[in-house]
C-alpha cells in the first residue's frame, strides 16, 4: 500500500506513553506496533541522517520541526545501512518530496524498512510533556494494533525494557573489521572502536589523510594494536554507559600505553568512566543540530550536533586527579551546564559529548579532527591541541561510508 493509499484508507494510530498519556494520529510508515524510549529531536534538517544514526537504536524519535519529508530520501546521505529508530513521530508529513536527489518518499522508506510511525500528532504538546516529565517508554500502535483498549496498550508499553541499564552498543556495531582508506597521501593509521559509529566519522578522518580501521565493539587490546595505530578512536553509540564494561577496560589499556585517544558521544562517557567519574541519565537529553557548547579553553561557542541521553558526572571548575593523570572538563553545554568534553593534561587523550562529523551539519566542531591529527603528529607542544585553530578549509562531503551492520 502506498502512502497515499494508506492516508486515504484513514488508518488510525495512537502513541501511548508510560505515564498513561496518549496522542492520536495517522499511520505513517509501516503499520503495526513498536516500542522504545520517547525522545525529541530539535533539528530542522537532516532527518535521514537522524533515522540512520545507530545511537537512536530502541528510541521513538519525535521531530519538533512540524514539516518532515519534504526532501524525500536518497541513497547518499544515510549514516549506516539501515534505519535504527524504533519509531518515528511527526506532525505534518510532506505530501510529495521536492528535491533533485530524492529517489523515494520518506513514508515509503519507513514502510520498506518496517519502521512504525505516526503523523498528525501535536508534537509541540508532546515535546513539552517530555521536557516536563522526562524521556520515557512509549509505544506506537496503528492498524489492528490500535484497536485495543487504552489499558491494554499501556500494559504493553510498561512491559517494554527501559533505556537505563540497557547494553546496546554490541547490537549495532560492525561484526567484522573494515578499513576506510585515507584520501590522498596516507599520514596516519587509526583504530576506531565501533560502538555505533556513523558513516561520516571515518570519512572525516580519511579527508585528513587517516586510514581508519573500524573494529567491532568487542575488539581486544591485541586487535586494536594489530593495526599498528597512531591513534585510537571511540565512537558514538546507544545505551547506558554504566553497562559498557568492555569498552571502559579497553580505553584504560589504551591510556596506559599513552596512545593518542579521541572519543565522541558514547566515547566521551566511556572516557569519563575510565577516569573514575560516574555517569547519569539526563531528564530528556540533548538531540538536534542546534546545541550551544562552549570550549572552555578558548571561550568560543560552537553550535553543535547532539544525540545523547546520558552524561558524565565530573566537576566543572576543578582539575581532577585520576589514575591516568590530571583531567579537566574542556567543554560545557550552555543550556544546562552538562559536561560536553574531557581532556587529560598529562596524556594525549580527549573527548567530546557531541558530534564533530555533523552530517547534515553544523560544522563548527570539525576542527576537533584536526586536534586529533595534531596529537598524532606531535604538533600540540604538550598541550594536546588546546590552542589548535579551527580549520578554515573544512571540506563538507555528504557522501557517507556505509557498511553492513547487525540486523
Amino acid at each position: 500500500m502506498t502512502s497515499t493509499d494508506r492516508r486515504a484508507a484513514g488508518s488510525s494510530a495512537v502513541l501511548v506513553l508510560e505515564d498513561g498519556r496518549s496522542f492520536r494520529g495517522h499511520a505513517y510508515g509501516a503499520v503495526g506496533q513498536t516500542f522504545g524510549e520517547a525522545v525529541f529531536n530539535t533539528g530542522m534538517t537532516g532527518y535521514q541522517e537522524t533515522l540512520t544514526d545507530p545511537s537512536y537504536h530502541r528510541q521513538v524519535v519525535v521531530m519538533t520541526a512540524p514539516h518532515i519529508g519534504n526532501t524525500g530520501v536518497n541513497d547518499e546521505d544515510p549514516e549506516s545501512a539501515r534505519i535504527w529508530v524504533a519509531g518515528y513521530v511527526v506532525r505534518d508529513p510532506a505530501r510529495r518530496p521536492s528535491n533533485w536527489r530524492s529517489v523515494r518518499t520518506l513514508d515509503e522508506e519507513l514502510a520498506a524498512q518496517g519502521v512504525v510511525g505516526i503523523s498528525g500528532v501535536d508534537t509541540r504538546a508532546l515535546t513539552r510533556h517530555l521536557r516536563e516529565r522526562g524521556a520515557m517508554r512509549a509505544g506506537i500502535f496503528s492498524g489492528d494494533a490500535a484497536s485495543a483498549d487504552g489499558a491494554a496498550l499501556l500494559e504493553r508499553v510498561l512491559s517494554a525494557p527501559a533505556m537505563k541499564g540497557a547494553d546496546l552498543c554490541g547490537e549495532v556495531a560492525t561484526r567484522e573489521r573494515y578499513t576506510v582508506p585515507a584520501h590522498g597521501t596516507k599520514r596516519f593509521t587509526v583504530a576506531a572502536v565501533d560502538l555505533g559509529i556513523k558513516g561520516m566519522t571515518p570519512h572525516r578522518m580519511a579527508e585528513r589523510g587517516i586510514e581508519v580501521h573500524v573494529l567491532p565493539a568487542d575488539a581486544s587490546v591485541e586487535d586494536v594494536y594489530a593495526v599498528r595505530p597512531d591513534g585510537v578512536f571511540f565512537s558514538n553509540g546507544p545505551g547506558d554507559p554504566a553497562t559498557a564494561e568492555h569498552p571502559v577496560a579497553l580505553m584504560r589499556a589504551v591510556m596506559e600505553r599513552g596512545t593518542p585517544l579521541f572519543g565522541i558521544c558514547f566515547g566521551n562517557q566511556i572516557l569519563g568512566r575510565a577516569l573514575g567519574f560516574g555517569t547519569f541519565k539526563l531528564k530528556y537529553g540533548h538531540r538536534g543540530v542546534n546545541q550551544p557548547v562552549q570550549d572552555r579553553a578558548t571561550g568560543k561557542v560552537e553550535v553543535t550536533a547532539h544525540n545523547h541521553g546520558f552524561a558524565v558526572d565530573a566537576p566543572l571548575d576543578t582539575v581532577s586527579e585520576t589514575p591516568y593523570g590530571r583531567a579537566e572538563v574542556s567543554h560545557v553545554c550552555l543550556n544546562d551546564g552538562v559536561v560536553e568534553g574531557l581532556r587529560l593534561l598529562d596524556r594525549p587523550a580527549f573527548s567530546v559529548q557531541y558530534h564533530p562529523e555533523a552530517a547534515a551539519g553544523p560544522h563548527d566542531a570539525a576542527y576537533l579532527f584536526d586536534r586529533f591529527t595534531a596529537l598524532m603528529s606531535g604538533a600540540a607542544d604538550g598541550e594536546h591541541g588546546r590552542n589548535e585553530q579551527h580549520s578554515s578549509n573544512e571540506q563538507h562531503s555528504t557522501k557517507a561510508h556505509m557498511e553492513d551492520r547487525r540486523a
